[in-house]
């Protein structure tokens, strides 16, 4: 679909802003260093004033960086403007033009491009059956769900056949189940093209969902790049271990390294580690443990006490005291195992694999 698959690098890219209460200067973005493959798509990722949508509109040209260099395609792009930019943006707010109907609201940026009337026609009904809309191209934009409106911008920004496809979180007006409809298409279609694309949200089912490689942004920085196993299971840090799914934290120190594995003591009781990394023993450390890779069991690990017991259909939600260390387990497929109630005594199990030390 695309000319060609470009890539796009941040090399050292700050972006600094006025604070209008203040007057003081701060970063908006802070020396990033991303490198986007072509073909590959990514998501920038975090809570709201994090730097994400800054950096998705300093590649779009919307945004200057005050330090650093953007490349697109390997040539450096700071002094051009957007539209001599090879890239496309799908909004939040769609942007549709409300007096043309589908065929022309996709067929204008062709048509300022001058391309001949059936060439024009050729690539908007080609783009159109790509998102699945073809057959409606009369119909006008007021009489489209969101959903379809949503479409209708996306092949807007593909049938320009841009070397780079941006995101800017598009699917924050949808409804629930629409949302997972729509991600799933534009996952697909983006694939289908083949194009390089790069996704702005602040939902982490989303950025789990869509991408190769999600980039976590935290007060403007670049807190961790990886692939959606990576982050989920090797957060760099607690922030990234909270705001990607739901972590338990056992804080406590390291009682033995034995190579790379050793044993944790963690609330008086000794916990092994198949990884312990950089720290030595006697270091103070926190086990990120994911609620759905612990069980609740009779016999296990770290003695405890069930305060909730909640049955949820598919999973048996538990919150538990391990001392003074509140923990959250998720059972998944509770019909054949043994259900606690509150006031249980019990264990927390989990195997030395099912904990990342941080």
């Amino acid at each position: 679909m695309a000319k060609e698959k470009k890539g796009v690098r941040l090399d050292h890219v700050s972006k600094i802003y006025q604070d209008p209460k203040t007057g003081k200067d701060f970063y908006a973005v802070h020396d990033a260093n991303i490198n986007i493959e072509p073909g590959e798509f990514v998501t920038l990722l975090g809570p709201s004033g994090c730097g994400k949508t800054t950096i998705l509109r300093m590649i779009a040209g919307f945004e200057s960086p005050n330090e650093g260099e953007i490349y697109l395609g390997g040539e450096p792009i700071n002094e051009l403007t957007p539209n001599k930019r090879d890239t496309a943006m799908v909004f939040q707010s769609y942007a549709l033009l409300p007096h043309y109907n589908i065929f022309d609201n996709v067929a204008y940026g062709l048509k300022l491009r001058k391309l001949p009337k059936d060439q024009i026609a050729e690539k908007v009904h080609g783009i159109l059956g790509m998102v699945g809309l073809e057959g409606m191209e009369d119909r006008m934009t007021n009489q489209l769900s969101g959903g379809q409106q949503q479409r209708v911008a996306l092949a807007r920004a593909l049938v320009l056949e841009p070397g780079v496809l941006l995101f800017d979180e598009p699917l924050s007006n949808l409804d629930a189940k629409l949302r997972v409809d729509m991600r799933n298409e534009i996952r697909r279609i983006q694939q289908q093209a083949g194009i390089t694309a790069i996704y702005v949200t602040h939902d982490q089912s989303e950025a789990m969902a869509l991408s190769d490689n999600i980039i976590i942004m935290k007060k403007g920085v670049v807190d961790q790049i990886g692939d959606p196993h990576t982050v989920y299971y090797h957060p760099v840090d607690e922030f990234v271990a909270d705001f990607i799914g739901e972590s338990n934290f056992l804080r406590g120190s390291i009682s033995k390294k034995d190579g790379e594995s050793g044993l944790a003591t963690i609330e008086g009781h000794e916990v092994e580690v198949a990884s312990i990394g950089h720290l030595s023993e006697g270091d103070k450390c926190v086990l990120v443990l994911r609620p759905e890779s612990a069980q609740l069991a009779e016999e296990g690990v770290l003695p405890c006490k069930v305060t909730l017991s909640r049955f949820m259909g598919n999973y048996q939600n538990y919150q538990v005291m391990v001392g003074d260390t509140l923990v959250k387990i998720t059972d998944f497929n509770p019909k054949n195992h043994k259900i606690f109630e509150v006031g249980d005594e019990a264990f927390v199990k989990f195997g030395k694999e099912d904990v990342h030390v941080l």
